[in-house]
């Protein structure tokens, strides 16, 4: 297999698991998580830094939150190593307030497949 075509196919998968993360947030969908997240996953959010099972654990409860959109995706491929910066924006539920929050999201290529090993979220209500 070509680079090229390894990094369009890449880059197909990484764009999929990018929704994927962030529609099983909204959906507070830890089942599917579980199934991308590595095991050494490590989150942060303002204030707050979890590993894999106590963010499966605050993902299992209701979201905070509705109507997550994400905006200026940017995926880069380095090696077996990708980043995925991106801005979502999104309505908290408690008060109807609009807010936008910056993520950056960390995946590698383990033993054939994408994994994400890292994320970190710039977010109000997060």
């Amino acid at each position: 297999m070509n680079e090229t075509k390894q990094s369009a196919e890449d880059l197909a998968i990484l764009e999929q698991l990018n929704l994927d993360y962030n529609h099983s947030d909204q959906a507070s969908d830890a089942k599917r998580f579980s199934e991308f997240l590595a095991e050494d996953f490590i989150v942060q959010t303002p204030g707050v830094t979890r590993n894999r099972e106590e963010y499966l654990e605050y993902i299992a409860k209701p979201r905070p939150f509705k109507d997550l959109v994400l905006h200026e995706v940017k995926i880069r491929i380095l090696g077996d190593v990708a980043l995925i910066h991106g801005r979502a924006t999104y309505t908290m539920i408690a008060d109807g307030v609009d807010q936008e929050a910056l993520y950056t999201d960390v995946y590698q290529k383990r033993e054939g497949a994408w994994v994400c090993v890292s994320a970190c979220a710039i977010a109000p209500g997060a």
